[in-house]
């Protein structure tokens, strides 16, 4: 009994010195396997059912095609609608959202001490290398991955060779790292090789546990590279409401149901500005760039995807957006939400809107991705 009560005392100890942000032990992460995230009417959340109207509507008729809509607000499921032949339980391709992924495994294996974002890219593949590695590849750092700034002047051509890494260490290096942003996809790939050299296991494997055991997602598919390396730029699948959840957490800081599953400062980093992208003031796509997560406009970042795939976090509306779509102009779409879903949320309570609320479940049922 005493030895009990000098570990619980460690316990406590431990805790409060290394503060509420750090993630303990893995086997302290519980898991939720097979839960859904709390449903509730619009208005009880603050927000109008006739906003809700609109978007959908706008969306249906203006997105060649729409998939999938989720919307939450104060962390419960206000809105979904799925044009059919789309549907709650069907995973969908992320494209680059799942990018944002791939940054999340790297931040934990850096809250782990594997890895540091400051570590050059050439020190984890030292067999990889060309001949003479340039001065401005050997400044390559994990940062630079993340920032999509890593100096490549063009994307290196990776899918057409059989040793990915090998083909983007090659590739010519022709801006100082860190000075030159480039949406660069095989640098998310070279995220992905990282992490599974430091831990053992591809970025699938690594979150399955630390993220998405504990959010209740199951095992999802994610495309690997010939050399068995997830491909970290995409190529996961996830349901709708797995992506909702996965920008609550976002929201959150990290925290679930009181467990710190990513650090604080790790999110605060990811979705902050890191890097400039743009210097027009109306385009979501110049507002900055972080940790493989957009900047947006009206304060809110977002991961998105080829095609229409956005998760669109809120913070000053306490909300997140979620879409999948297939269509060509992914501004048009994300204008969507600042149109017509932005003046929907209120400070508090809403009047129960019951009419618009059956128009709202009729015209939800009635939706078709194919016209």
């Amino acid at each position: 009994m005493l030895v009990r009560k000098i570990f619980c005392l460690i316990a406590v100890c431990w805790t409060s010195l290394c503060g509420p942000n750090t993630i303990l032990a893995q086997d302290k992460i519980q898991s939720t396997k097979g839960t859904r995230l709390p449903r509730a009417t619009p208005e009880s959340q603050g927000v109008s059912t006739e906003a809700i109207i609109k978007f959908i509507r706008a969306a249906d008729d203006q997105v060649k095609s729409m998939h999938s809509f989720m919307l939450l607000r104060h962390g419960k499921v206000v809105a979904e609608a799925w044009w059919s032949p789309e549907s709650a339980d069907k995973p969908h391709v992320l494209w680059s959202l799942s990018k944002s992924f791939t940054s999340t495994a790297v931040g934990l294996a850096v809250h782990e001490r594997k890895l540091s974002i400051e570590d050059p890219v050439i020190g984890f593949f030292p067999d990889a290398l060309p001949i003479n590695p340039s001065e401005n590849l050997k400044k390559m750092r994990v940062k630079d991955l993340l920032t999509m700034s890593t100096g490549h002047a063009e994307e290196p051509n990776v899918r057409s060779s059989q040793d990915w890494i090998k083909t983007f260490l090659a590739h010519p290096v022709e801006h100082q790292p860190g000075s030159f942003f480039r949406y660069n996809t095989p640098a998310t790939f070279m995220q992905s090789a990282i992490v599974q050299k430091v831990t053992g296991q591809t970025v699938v494997e690594y979150l399955q546990s630390r993220l998405l055991d504990p959010l209740g997602i199951q095992p999802p598919r994610w495309d690997a590279n010939p050399q068995g390396i997830s491909l970290g730029g995409y190529g996961l699948y996830l349901t709708t409401e797995d992506i909702a959840k996965f920008g609550q957490l976002y929201l959150q800081k990290g925290t679930w149901e009181s467990q710190q599953l990513i650090p604080r400062e790790w999110i605060e980093q990811a979705t902050g500005k890191q890097v400039s992208n743009g210097q027009n003031a109306a385009s979501d796509w110049n507002q900055g760039y972080g940790f493989q997560f957009w900047r947006c406009r009206h304060n809110a970042y977002r991961g998105d995807g080829k095609d229409g795939q956005f998760c669109v976090v809120l913070p000053d509306q306490d909300a997140v957006v979620v879409m999948t779509a297939n269509t060509t102009n992914m501004q048009s779409q994300l204008n969507l939400v600042w149109d017509h879903l932005l003046d929907g949320f209120k400070t508090g309570e809403l009047p129960e809107d019951n009419k618009n609320r059956g128009i709202l479940e009729k015209l939800s049922r009635e939706l078709k991705a194919s016209r």
